[in-house]
């Protein structure tokens, strides 16, 4: 494999000169955190992509596929439903807010109080996916490169930290877009007709695969629920994925750039069941089914085309892992550390400069984490459900129901955050309840309270619908990124 080794060190290489390249153009906190606010449709459809297909898209839905068959295609099916759904009905209103993160939108629309909690539970979801995207691809190491976890959690740990905190988002999103057309290449036009040959066709899979192989619904009707209750919702209010609809240089790039994208996850979702499905049908007796990807490439792919499509699949990594450093960075100093601090006003060197720290600590911390864990699914469940069982309710509340007020949205938090905190020790990780129970229990307590106390001061709603109307926002006259 000397030449697929090669490959790949030429890619990592490269996206290591990219990520230098754009430290030239973070000069202030807007490029650093949101890239200036001036990409277009190209760059923008190009790096939403990205971001939201990481380790547990590719590896993850790979695995379902072996395990499942078509149906495995269910989890990245309803990433692509919720970027979709972001991208049609909030992604315009939430561009035009001009803020930096989740937490500083329910500081607008309830009060400083939602906003502390709110970057707490944010900062975990964060930071848990940058954990599950670093053990996907230490997983893809150890199967092809016989080295130990730690090794391969440092090496690429490091290279996404490195990049991420050079440029910050311009780096992050010049890196991705690289990224995008390596996994385009590797995945989509490669692996997959390559996988499907291999196999003999689907007409000889059909006959070698366990009977249900085919059926859109053998995953379980409960799981698909699941699955669109924790990753569709996500998709709406995550941190990691606002932070790209700030790139946006306008709310008409938010909305038809994000709705390409999310088309695309859908296509990807097929892809890498139907991947997995083929793995099934040439070695159905593998250990793992966390080994599938790293099998089949290893195994069906010629000299070279392997070295592209592993580097495909590191590449998909790696964008999920430093879109979300950057978002957990951004959380941790904005809404936590600065707050803490009470910090109101500072130069947008001082700015940089502590998120590049935070980015590095928050890096280093995650590398120790993945080292300990070992399931990338279980630890993006736990991720989504503490994040959609926490937020989602106050969030799209605040977007869509004047009446919803502070005591509303904290007592929602609260509620659903500890029901499913407290049903994911007791039901188990990958149970189905607690995101069900955690979801029930913040919207009854964001009615309620929200009904039983005061609304929320007119002069503040006014002020809100000015925000979301673009009125007050601002913008720096600068070239924007096709």
């Amino acid at each position: 494999m000397t030449v697929d080794y090669f490959v790949m060190a030429a890619y990592l290489l490269g996206i290591i000169g990219v990520g230098w390249w754009g430290k030239k153009r973070a000069a202030s906190k807007s490029d650093f955190l949101v890239a200036g606010r001036r990409l277009g449709p190209l760059m923008y459809t190009g790096t939403m992509a990205a971001v939201v297909l990481g380790g547990a898209s590719t590896i993850g839905g790979v695995r379902l596929g072996y395990t499942y068959g078509i149906s495995g295609a269910a989890m990245v099916f309803a990433i692509g439903l919720g970027l979709l759904a972001l991208s049609v009905f909030f992604s315009a209103r939430i561009a035009r807010l001009k803020v930096y993160t989740v937490a500083e939108m329910l500081s607008l629309r309830y009060g400083d109080t939602a906003a502390v909690i709110s970057g707490v539970v944010m900062w975990i979801y964060t930071l848990m996916l940058v954990v599950t995207s670093t053990i996907a691809y230490a997983s893809v190491f150890d199967v092809l490169f016989d080295v130990p976890r730690w090794v391969a959690v440092v090496i690429g740990g490091t290279i996404v930290v490195g990049y991420s905190a050079l440029g910050g988002m311009w780096s992050i999103t010049l890196t991705d877009m690289v990224q995008f057309v390596v996994k385009s290449l590797g995945v989509l036009v490669l692996l997959l007709p390559i996988a499907v040959v291999k196999a003999g066709g689907f007409s000889e899979m059909a006959d070698r695969l366990p009977d249900g192989y085919f059926s859109p619904t053998s995953i379980g009707g409960q799981t698909i629920v699941t699955f669109v209750l924790i990753y569709t919702f996500g998709m709406l209010i995550g941190q990691d994925i606002w932070q790209r609809v700030f790139t946006a240089r306008s709310d008409k790039v938010a909305s038809w750039g994000g709705t390409v994208a999310g088309v695309y996850c859908l296509v990807y979702a097929l892809a890498g069941a139907v991947i997995g499905m083929a793995t099934k049908s040439l070695y159905p007796q593998l250990a793992s089914a966390d080994d599938a990807f790293a099998t089949i490439v290893r195994h069906a792919l010629p000299t070279g085309v392997r070295g592209l499509v592993l580097a495909a699949a590191l590449s998909a990594m790696m964008s999920t892992a430093s879109g979300a450093l950057i978002a957990s960075a951004t959380v941790a100093n904005n809404d936590i550390w600065a707050r803490l601090r009470r910090r109101t006003v500072s130069l947008d060197g001082d700015e940089i400069g502590s998120n590049r720290l935070a980015i590095v600590v928050l890096g280093v911390a995650a590398m120790g984490i993945a080292c300990a864990l070992g399931d990338v699914i279980e630890a993006l469940t736990v991720a989504y459900n503490l994040l959609v069982g926490g937020l989602l309710v106050p969030i799209l509340g605040g977007l869509v129901w004047k009446r919803g007020n502070l005591p509303g949205a904290m007592a929602s938090m609260i509620a659903g955050g500890t029901t499913v905190i407290v049903l994911m020790v007791t039901d188990g990780l990958l149970a189905n309840e607690p995101i069900y129970y955690g979801l029930l229990a913040g919207l009854v307590s964001y009615v309620a309270v929200s009904l039983l106390t005061k609304p929320t001061e007119e002069a503040v709603v006014q002020a809100w619908r000015r925000r979301l109307a673009g009125e007050q926002a601002t913008s720096t006259p600068e070239l924007s990124v096709a």
